[in-house]
Formats: C-alpha cells, sequence, structure tokens
C-alpha cells in the first residue's frame, strides 16, 4: 500500500507540476490502482498474477469484495497506461489524465475503505 500512495502523490504532483507530464501521470494512476488491487488479494490470502491487466486482476478480486465491480469502467480505461505511456508514439493528452486521476482516486478510496484505512489528516 505505501507504493501504492507513493504512485498516486506522483500522479498527483506530475499533474501540478509547471511540466505538466500527462503520461507520467496516467502510469502512476494505474499503478496506483493495481497495487490497491493487489493489497486486497493479499489480505484474502490470493496469489495475484505478474500482470498489469486490471481487468484480470479485478476478477479475482469481486468475489471477495463485489462493490469493486462498479469500478470495472474506469479499471479497462486504467491499464492501458500500464504500458502505452512507456513507449514512443503515445502521448496522454490533458483530459486523459484527469480522468485517470479521478479514477484512481476512486479506486483509492474504495480500497482504503475496504482495508480500513483512515484518512491522514493534516
Amino acid at each position: 500500500m505505501r507504493k501504492a500512495e507513493e504512485d498516486h502523490a506522483a500522479a498527483k504532483q506530475s499533474a501540478r507540476g509547471k511540466d505538466r507530464l500527462y503520461d507520467i501521470v496516467c502510469f502512476h494512476c494505474q499503478q496506483c490502482a493495481e497495487k490497491y488491487l493487489k493489497a486486497l488479494l493479499v489480505e484474502s490470502g490470493i496469489m495475484f498474477p505478474k500482470s498489469h491487466d486490471l481487468d484480470r486482476i479485478l476478477n479475482l478480486v469481486t468475489p471477495h469484495y463485489p462493490t469493486l465491480q462498479r469500478f470495472r469502467r474506469g479499471l479497462l480505461f486504467l491499464s492501458s497506461f500500464a504500458v502505452e505511456t512507456r513507449y514512443p508514439g503515445f502521448d496522454a493528452s490533458k483530459r486523459q489524465a484527469t480522468a485517470a486521476l479521478r479514477w484512481a482516486g476512486r479506486v483509492r478510496a474504495e480500497c482504503r475503505k475496504l482495508l480500513r484505512i483512515k484518512s491522514r489528516r493534516p
């Protein structure tokens, strides 16, 4: 979960920076969601695949956490950023980065709730 939080922080920071790094935002949003879903699998005692396919991971986790089913569309959207953003020929847009942040934030909030992690107050 620590690494998921680092990805979430990196995505938010990259979105706010002077040089808006949309590929980086999208990549870290995908990574945040992936790591939180895998944390739920670990919590359930389920081995997870070495995969970035969020739909595949979601299929493993929803029998134990059915509320996550409602995030399928967003997770499918985020899945495309696991690999594409790391190679030439793909450039994420501001709109995609904004949507990725929104979906990652929703998945993060739900996973934290399911894991009974309280939000930190500044």
